[in-house]
């Protein structure tokens, strides 16, 4: 197949006539070659950043940038960790969603990468799509998973308290997986079993699939209006297990790139030691995206209100009380600790952003070809404005770091808007946007 060019528009014909567009291969040609992976990873944080009051004197603390000095930032102690990729970051300020006060203060992790308009079109819906869903829908083409949901909790969580930040077309929240070991096996384990075998499962797989769906249908009949609430939201699962194992199909007789997984422990679990754990889910995602299995990913780190695991991290790493109850800390040694857990929060993401710059593309590292977005949905307790972001990689299409850019009542849909215009998706809109950032780091804003 190397020895000739394909035609990009090129089908594989499957059981019964069905055509399946072939995947993007080096045998197509320079034309498609030439394209550069261009990926989006969103990784949110719960309970908002430590911004401490001004009379307590420790703004060094703060998660934004304390001031400018020669045209730079000056990282405070909470983000020091992120130092070696100033060049490659920004932080944003003055971001919200304007459906955010008019909200429960718990939903903000729902609407994170929705906007979450309050007054859908649709009756009885709640949500809206979000960012990464409308960015797999033009990616998935190109790669084996469509998309790679991830949080600190398996599963949807429930409303005002989600386990996802993941919404589907229709708004529905799609389901998270934590484990690592289970992660791996799904995205990696095609290249230990031969062909034949994997397609002979992953058939009898879609076949089960579809008939539980169906009979999921015939009896929401017979449900009351909250039982076909849930039987929805279990449907959704279903949907999106389904779409995952068909793409499987498709790219099974193309071997996976050669990787070294020996870093890798695949026993860390969300109850264990809360550095190796996100250490862990970050190497997946780098291993993923190197890989090119996809290029939309979505991690949730912590869940709103001292709900999962996680809440108890700040106690395993030391300090005096949970994540959830540091938020509401109004005392200096409270904000303080605060302080260092959004600091040990910014040391993993500084572990992922180097993952991502020693993995190499055609053209630059995949950080250079890869936007990360990391934020949390509340800045000070419960306050849907000022939204804590930071966006990092994105050189190759067009975005310009070393920034702290704000302007006050800046939507967060046009800063996606101009994510989705920098990655080559010319939408009109997104959500509530009215137009991309202007005069940002984004090229084309």
């Amino acid at each position: 197949m190397t020895t000739r060019r394909m035609d990009r528009r090129a089908f594989l014909k499957g059981a019964g006539g069905v055509a399946l567009a072939l995947p993007v291969l080096d045998a197509m040609g320079a034309e498609v070659t030439s394209q550069i992976p261009k990926r989006f990873c969103a990784m949110y944080t719960a309970n908002g950043m430590s911004l401490p009051k001004p009379e307590h004197a420790i703004d060094e603390w703060s998660w934004f940038p304390r001031a400018e000095k020669d045209s730079e930032f000056i990282f405070g102690k909470s983000t020091e960790p992120l130092s070696p990729f100033r060049k490659y970051l920004s932080f944003m300020g003055g971001l919200h969603h304007p459906s955010g006060p008019k909200a429960d203060p718990h939903t903000c992790s729902d609407m994170w990468l929705t906007g979450a308009p309050l007054h859908n079109p649709k009756p009885g819906t709640y949500n809206t799509v979000g960012l990464d869903q409308v960015i797999a829908l033009h990616t998935k083409q190109y790669c084996r998973q469509p998309s790679l949901v991830l949080s600190i909790d398996a599963g949807t969580g429930f409303l005002s308290r989600t386990g996802t930040i993941s919404y589907n077309l229709e708004g529905r929240p799609i389901p998270a997986e934590n484990n690592p070991r289970r992660i791996f096996n799904r995205l990696f384990r095609g290249d230990r079993e031969s062909a034949q075998t994997e397609r002979a499962k992953l058939q009898h797989r879609i076949k089960l699939v579809d008939a539980v769906a169906q009979s999921a249908k015939s009896l929401d009949k017979e449900l009351s209006k909250s039982d076909r609430e849930r039987m929805e939201q279990y449907l959704t699962s279903l949907n999106e297990v389904e779409s995952r194992l068909v793409a499987s199909e498709k790219w099974i007789d193309i071997p996976l790139k050669k990787q070294d997984y020996s870093h890798l422990n695949l026993d860390a679990t969300s109850e264990g030691e809360p550095h190796e754990y996100y250490r862990t889910m970050f190497d997946l995602i780098a291993l993923a995206f190197d890989a090119d299995i996809t290029r939309s990913v979505t991690f949730m780190l912590n869940r709103e209100d001292g709900m999962g695991i996680s809440d108890t991290f700040p106690l395993k790493l030391g300090l005096s009380k949970t994540h959830h109850n540091l938020s509401h800390a109004t005392d200096k040694e409270g904000q303080m600790q605060f302080g260092k857990y959004d600091r040990f929060l910014s040391e993993q993401v500084a572990h992922f952003l180097g993952r991502l710059t020693e993995y190499k593309d055609r053209e630059g590292s995949v950080l250079d070809n890869t936007i990360v977005l990391f934020g949390s949905g509340a800045s000070t307790t419960h306050n849907p404005r000022n939204i804590p972001t930071l966006v990092a990689g994105g050189a190759n299409m067009g975005l310009k770091h070393g920034r702290y850019w704000r302007k006050d009542d800046s939507r967060m849909s046009n800063m996606y808007l101009s994510i989705l215009r920098s990655m080559g998706i010319e939408t009109e809109s997104f959500a509530d946007s009215t137009g991309t950032l202007t005069g940002s780091i984004f090229s084309k804003a």
